[in-house]
């Protein structure tokens, strides 16, 4: 909640859903773990071989899943703000205003 202009919602049969703008970038407690959005490369590099897997149902549009207790919390404050970063990217330019991210 520390990232600029974040809310959270409980949706999807309880899981606490991050948002931006509006758009999602990130979930806890959708099928266990943290679900959070990555770019391409890093969809690769964290689910070939790193801590990561596919997140169900998002994958395609490279959202990764990883188990809460098996990373540290370094890690998941990093992936939390790129995730953060790469949908306020897509935001309009007066949404970004507006939130106060432009």
């Amino acid at each position: 909640m520390a990232l600029p202009a974040a809310t959270k919602v409980v949706q999807w049969g309880g899981s606490d859903v991050y948002k931006v703008g509006g758009k999602v970038f990130a979930i806890c407690g959708l099928s266990g773990g943290l679900s959070f959005k990555v770019s391409p490369i890093g969809f690769v590099a964290l689910t070939e071989g790193g801590p990561c897997r596919q997140a169900p149902y998002c994958a395609k549009g490279h959202w990764v899943n990883v188990a809460l207790d098996g990373a540290s919390a370094t890690d998941i404050t990093d992936w939390l703000a790129n995730a953060h970063a790469l949908i306020s990217a897509k935001l309009t330019r007066a949404a970004k205003r507006e939130l106060g991210l432009a």
